[in-house]
């Protein structure tokens, strides 16, 4: 029999077409995440940046080259079962889901591996779709790359100044003018209090909230080591 080549056929090879492109979109942060455990990743925020004209400064860091206490400070502040869960910290969603009324309401809730696969493979904003894409990626990148790759990548793409600075040296050079490397315990806490709104919280010029944060974070950081203890970072 001949294949159709009529009105109906040609629309059902272009559904077909269109299904495959979207199943390769779905499929190509997967495939991409093993390459990630080398080089200088970039975030999706920082290419459209570039693309649109606007300043980005980055100096990528490795892990080694940052403070102890700052490392300990984004965890303790962003995720700080970090070192427990497998990218997604379900205990966490269940507690975000029951007090909040609706999803413009979600605060928290999102694993430093989840603020990972966002910032790398997809947009920024609330949405369930979004959401429903990240959540399955999180548990990926938990798989494929380990704990100290992920945070590193992790404070390296992060945005942390309000002139499109990412990375936790060009945020630490912004606030404090020294390196990420030479933070006191205080200027790494409040660096970590200035996530996930460095435009809004300017550790250069901190509010007297953003202060009480930070002592809060910084207090609970030197009680709370361990929670560092995945990335062998702290001592």
């Amino acid at each position: 029999m001949r294949r159709s080549t009529g009105p109906k056929g040609r629309r059902g090879w272009g559904a077909r077409a269109i299904l495959l492109v979207l199943l390769g979109l779905l499929m190509l942060p997967y495939l991409v995440t093993p390459f990630y455990a080398f080089g200088e990743p970039v975030s999706t925020v920082m290419l459209w940046r570039r693309l649109t004209g606007e300043p980005v400064e980055r100096f990528y860091t490795p892990l080694s080259r940052i403070a102890p206490r700052l490392i300990l400070s984004v965890i303790i502040a962003e995720d700080g079962r970090f070192c427990r869960h497998h990218g997604v910290d379900f205990a966490g969603i269940r507690d975000v889901i029951t007090e909040a009324d609706d999803l413009g309401e979600l605060r928290g809730g999102s694993t430093i591996t989840q603020q990972v696969a966002k910032n790398l493979f997809l947009w920024q904003g609330r949405s369930y779709l979004r959401k429903a894409l990240e959540l399955p990626l999180a548990l990926w990148i938990d798989l494929v790359l380990s704990k100290r790759r992920i945070l590193e990548i992790y404070l390296n793409i992060a945005e942390w100044g309000p002139h499109g600075e990412f990375g936790v040296e060009a945020g630490a050079r912004y606030a404090f003018g020294k390196s990420a490397r030479e933070l006191s315990p205080y200027q790494a806490a409040l660096l970590a209090a200035v996530l996930p709104n460095p435009v809004h919280r300017n550790a250069r010029h901190p509010s007297p909230g953003l202060r009480r944060l930070a002592g809060l974070y910084a207090g609970r950081a030197a009680r709370a080591p361990e929670a560092a203890s995945c990335v062998h970072a702290v001592r």
